[in-house]
Formats: structure tokens, sequence, C-alpha cells
């Protein structure tokens, strides 16, 4: 019960608050719904891969400490940058979202935030086809502003914060449950007609659009790892983590579910491109009372989830400096916190200027991607040990069976997830690739450079100053002898 309460509360996030209305309104429309099950589906695979792992090595650092005490450094790096641009996205991803519920819930009381201070510089703007990217004379401050206030906690510590966050995650079901309860009754039926709407051109709409927001929205499924990361502290891992994994991912799927049907019900879809999509539905359902509570949960509950972000991405960073791929300022703990206070800092401020000035749009596009090809990596990572480490202890392995390709054990279920990451990632590299062939450079543009300041970091850096380059046993992969890295 505590791996399946730990599960939904990590789940429920910005994905279904924030880009389930992006997702309709731009690539799937009513069929939103069908988006989420693919989505899921990815996930489950995953899962129980995250999960053998977890209960293989039950260390600090997570899939990178896994890559790296599998597949060595160089993938381990990979893998790390990528979680690094995971992490950073999402953090900048939800406070976009946070601003967007901030700034509605504050009209309520009368108090008009200009827009000046309240959109990001690069806006996103529908038409026929799809959305543009244009660029505005505006940054997106109080974006920016809130992941400021919420890395300031992070440098102190968070000790005694459990129960909060216990209070959070209630409050953020609940909200959801509410929406839902009260929505039913003012759906209007003819705003599921059709159901799939008709292909407008690349993935607007369509079964090419169903995939697309599905890419978009895989990302709201992420927080099931962290149900895999307590596999070490199951009574029973065998039988507790698929619980706890699938269980979760059941339950928030059909949260999901009820809550995108609800709203594609009372708001036609093209109408849902904002950031504030629950807000938006239930203001079409006409109680004010429900519209107050809708908003203050939001606020509240993505504050929450700026601070699980960014604690995140510092603690990869931290993972990564000990093993010198890194410089040790990532590392360097406070003296009398014991925080790794100069790398949180320098987290909080990547992830500020990438939430003033980027639109959510684009940001959910970066995080998915990212998050596919980890969850791949990791999947990978699972058969690969299998096959180089057969005789390791697994409290728990992957269930499903396997199939030999000379000699080779290869799992039916990591093979799925790697090929369903890959289904995730198709339709966003498609996607990037004809913005770039029509002249729309800026999602190729980031993607590239963020590529290669990854390369140049790791040529000009982590290969001279890493553990292994030194000759010495990387921190991260102290599970298994450096002969065999």
């Amino acid at each position: 019960m505590h791996l399946l309460l730990l599960g939904i509360g990590s789940i429920i996030g910005s994905g279904i608050y924030v880009l389930s209305g992006t997702a309709a309104a731009n690539f799937a429309g009513p069929a939103i719904i069908a988006s989420f099950v693919v989505a899921a589906l990815a996930c489950v695979f995953a899962g129980l891969c995250y999960a053998e792992l977890a209960s293989t090595m039950p260390v600090t650092g997570s899939a990178y400490t896994y890559a790296y005490s599998t597949l060595g450094e160089l993938p381990a790096w990979v893998l790390g940058w990528l979680l690094i641009l995971e992490y950073g996205i999402a953090g900048a991803t939800v406070s976009v979202g946070f601003s967007g519920y901030l700034v509605s819930l504050l009209g309520e009381f009368g108090l008009s935030i200009p827009a000046v201070i309240a959109t990001p510089l690069v806006q996103s703007v529908q038409g026929n086809g799809g959305y543009t990217f244009i660029a505005g004379s505006s940054v997106n401050l109080i974006a920016s502003g809130a992941v400021a206030v919420m890395v300031v906690p992070l440098i102190f510590g968070l000790r005694g914060a459990a129960g909060i966050n216990s209070a959070i995650v209630m409050l953020k079901v609940t909200v959801l449950l509410v929406f839902v309860a009260f929505g039913v009754s003012a759906v209007v039926p003819a705003n599921y007609q059709p159901f799939i709407p008709p292909n407008e051109g690349g993935f607007a709409y369509g079964w090419q659009g169903i995939f697309r927001a599905a890419s978009l929205i895989f990302f709201a499924y992420i927080g099931f790892e962290a149900v895999s990361t307590a596999a070490a502290e199951a009574r029973n891992p065998q039988r507790d983590m698929p619980i706890g994994i699938l269980g979760s991912l059941a339950v928030c799927t059909a949260l999901y579910i009820a809550v995108a049907w609800v709203m594609v019900g009372v708001v036609p879809f093209r109408e849902l491109g904002v950031t504030d999509p629950l807000a938006l539905a239930v203001d079409r359902i006409g109680k004010p009372a429900l519209l107050m509570f809708v908003k203050v949960g939001a606020v509240v509950g993505l504050t929450s989830i700026i601070l699980s972000t960014a604690y995140g991405q510092s603690r990869i960073f931290y993972a990564m400096a000990r093993d010198g791929l890194l410089p040790q300022i990532f590392c360097k703990l406070h003296p009398r916190f014991q925080t790794p206070w100069l790398g949180t800092i320098a987290v909080g401020a990547g992830m500020a200027l990438i939430a003033g000035l980027l639109p959510i749009t684009l940001l959910g596009d970066l995080i998915s991607l990212g998050t596919a090809i980890s969850f791949a990596i990791v999947c990978f990572s699972v058969i690969w040990l299998r096959n180089h480490q057969p005789e390791m202890e697994r409290p728990f392995r992957v269930p499903g069976g396997a199939i030999r390709v000379r000699g080779w054990w290869i799992g039916i279920v990591p093979a799925l997830g790697i090929f369903m990451c890959l289904v995730m990632v198709a339709p966003l590299v498609i996607d990037i690739a004809a913005r770039a062939y029509d002249g729309e450079l800026l999602p190729a543009g980031l993607l590239g450079g963020y590529i290669a300041c990854g390369a140049a970091v790791y040529a000009l850096y982590g290969y001279r100053h890493s553990r292994v380059g030194r000759g010495l046993l990387p921190v991260s992969g102290a599970a298994i002898p450096l002969a065999d890295q």
C-alpha cells in the first residue's frame, strides 16, 4: 500500500494539470484519452525494468547508477546528460504551468498580472496543421520566480517535509476527483464528435496525432521511478514491486482518462491550448467555489513538483560530479546543512532561465524525448546485466519470460520497453525534423545544441577527470568490479 501511494503521489503532476490541454488542442482532440493509454503502456514495461535494477543495485543515483554499473562510463554519461535534460526541463515545464494557474487564481481576487511578465519570450501559436513558434518581447518572470523560491529550501535540506508532502499529494488527488465529479453534469456530448478528428497535415489530429500527443504527455507518468527506487525497502520485492508500479500506473491512468474525458467534454478541444486547461474547464462548468478549489489545489500541487524535480536534478549533478564527470562544485556539500548547495543554485538558475524564455509546448517535447531515451537505456541495461552478470542476486525479476538469440538472453518485457520508448521518440524526432525542413529551426537547434554541449563537456572535462579515466573505481559503479565495466 505504501508503494502504491508513493507511486500515485509521484505520478500526478503537470502532465495532467498542464500538458493534457495542449496535447488535445494541437494533436489528438478528444482522442487524448487513447494517448494516455499508449503512454501508460510504455511506462509499464520501463517501470518493471527499473524495479529489477533497483532490487539488484539498491544504491543512490537511480538510472544513472544503473547504466554506470552495467554499461560503463560513456553510456552512463549519455544517460546522465539525458536525465539532466529530463529533470531540468520538467522543472521548467511545471513552473510554466504554475505560472498559468497562479495568474488565473490571482485574477479571482481582482489582481491582474501583466502579460509581459507572465508570458515566455518564445510563444507557440496554434493554426491549421499544428502550432508555430514566434518571438515576443516578454519574459515569464512568474515561472522563473517560482523556481527561485523553490530552490531555497533545498539548500537548507528537506528534513521534516514528508508530512507536508503527503498532505499535498492528497490535495492533488482530491482536486482531480472533485473536478470529475462536478464536471460530468456539464459535459456537452457534441464536443466528442468526431472522437478522432481528421488529420490536417503532419501530426495534427488523426491516428498520427494520437501517438504525437502520447509522446508529449509521456512524462506525465515518470513519477513511477520513485516506486522502483524503493525496491530495497520492500518486504517482498517479487510481489510488492509489480503491485506498486502496475497498480499506481493503473490508478493514475484511470484518473487521467476520467479527467481528460470531462475536460474535452466541457470545453471544445481546440480551445484547450492554454497553461491552465483544468481552470478553463471549471470556469465553463460555472461553479465559482469549485473554480477556486481547483486553482488553489493546482498551484499548491505544482509547487511540490517544482521542488521535487529541482531536488532530483541536483542529485544527478551530485552523482556525476562525484564520479568526476562534472566539475567538483556540483558535489561540494554545505558545511552546515550537508546539501550540494552550489549545484542546487546552478540547477535553479538554469531552470529559471528556461522557464522564463520557452513555451510549454516546446518544453514538453524536450522532456519527453529525454525521458523516452533514458527509459530505453534502462531497459537495455536489464538485458545487458542478465547476460554479463547472470549470477547476481535479483530479489525482483521482470516477468514475461525471454527468448535466446545466439546465446543472448532477450527479455520480452525489456524488449517491449525499448520498442515502446522508440514509439514515443519517433513522432517527436519526425516532427522536429519536419519543422526544421520547413524553416522552423528552434526545436532542432535547441536539441542539437544540447547534444553538442554534452559532447563537448565530456570530451574536454569528463573524459579527462573521471575516476575511470584516472584508474579509480567509480563511486556510482561500485556495485560491480571495474574489470567488468
